[in-house]
């Protein structure tokens, strides 16, 4: 799928960059290998995430360097409960996606045809550098997905990294595996959503498909160090059944793992998907508890009100050891190493000293200095 009638040449030439993950045809197109959607165009011509693009016969990324904006998050806002829990993430994204759900609720961003959405610029090191100046000990790649800005997202890691600070991957996972293993080689944590487990949901609600998705969950756990937490938005009538959390959580626990969080979370009305209720709190209940009965040991409840499950529990002893109020952290009983203070079995996840005290508050940043997007090092077309 490709889209017209959109000038490829961005306001500022800084901000359009040469790729590696495509190929031509025999027919004159190009086709975009970054992920399984494999949009074949011609010079002109968007892929359907909309920042990718044909030019002079081959894919460049369009955006390099723009945001829609940056925010400090608590780091449970990504959802990530054991990845450097209470501690601030400078959160950012870009325009597009590579999916089209109906249900999206950053609409806004990830559906954005508007080089007006990208309003905020910063290069990879004044991302970084800003920060390390917040305090933040991770930079999230969120709002829409990180996949569809590779370049950009592996960049601004590369930068991080060597000043300390980790990167969080907030993602669908719907990654092709050569561009995926690149990526992944400069990312410290992810969140991936698990929208459903059909692969029926995928292509009526989402235009893709499941298996891509799965397949970048058993490469993360198999053939990498990078911690990852699992996202299931539950939306009344069509991902909501016993059986479709059972069959998910059974596939989980049999090839991630038991230690591999999940987080359901509910679905408000949004976007092309305004005729579904509000996901009810027991269903989001019902799902935390057939996880843990096929042996899940952490699994949340997210988007409502509930301390239950938003608490993390030793799967040794069953002590409390973070209980949780939302984003508020109000018990801890950890070691600074992470094992439960009772009985010493270990909590799976990254935990470095005592945690952090961020609470919920959110602080909105602007980079733009110069009103004029960085140059990317990788050069321009």
């Amino acid at each position: 799928m490709a889209e017209r009638d959109h000038a490829v040449v961005a306001e500022d030439p800084a901000t359009v960059v040469r790729t590696r993950y495509w190929h031509r045809l025999d027919d004159g197109r190009v086709q975009c290998d970054i992920c399984p959607r494999a949009c074949k165009l011609r010079d002109g011509q968007r892929g359907l995430c909309f920042v990718r693009a044909c030019q002079d016969g081959e894919i460049v990324l369009t955006t390099y360097g723009r945001s829609s904006g940056f925010c400090v998050d608590p780091i449970e806002k990504k959802p990530l409960n054991h990845f450097l829990p209470g501690t601030p993430v400078l959160s950012f994204g870009t325009a597009g996606c590579n999916l089209a759900c109906k249900f999206c609720q950053n609409w806004d961003i990830s559906k954005s045809r508007e080089m007006d959405t990208l309003a905020d610029a910063a290069s990879p090191d004044e991302i970084a550098g800003t920060a390390l100046r917040l305090g933040c000990q991770s930079v999230a790649f969120t709002y829409n997905d990180p996949v569809i800005f590779h370049e950009y997202a592996i960049d601004v890691a590369r930068a991080c990294r060597a000043r300390g600070i980790k990167s969080v991957a907030v993602t669908a996972g719907y990654q092709n595996a050569d561009a995926r293993a690149e990526f992944y080689q400069y990312m410290d944590a992810a969140n991936v959503d698990l929208k459903a487990f059909t692969d029926t949901f995928y292509r009526e609600i989402c235009a893709g498909h499941l298996q891509p998705v799965l397949d970048t969950l058993v490469y993360l756990k198999h053939e990498t160090s990078v911690w990852f937490e699992i996202t299931n938005l539950v939306i009344p009538g069509l991902n909501d059944c016993d059986d479709e959390f059972d069959a998910m959580t059974r596939w989980v626990v049999g090839e991630l793992g038991p230690d591999v969080p999940i987080h359901f979370t509910a679905f408000h009305p949004d976007w092309r998907m305004r005729d579904r209720p509000h996901t009810p709190p027991a269903t989001l209940a019902r799902a935390r508890q057939i996880a843990l009965r096929n042996g899940v040991r952490y699994a949340y409840t997210g988007n409502v009100h509930d301390r239950a499950g938003g608490t993390t529990t030793c799967h040794g002893c069953g002590t409390p050891l973070i209980v949780r109020d939302w984003y508020e952290l109000l018990e801890w009983n950890l070691t600074t190493d992470g094992r439960c203070r009772c009985c010493n079995a270990e909590c799976a996840g990254e935990f470095v000293g005592p945690p952090g005290d961020w609470g919920a508050h959110r602080q909105a940043v602007r980079l733009t200095a110069r009103g004029r997007p960085p140059r990317s090092p990788r050069g321009t077309t």
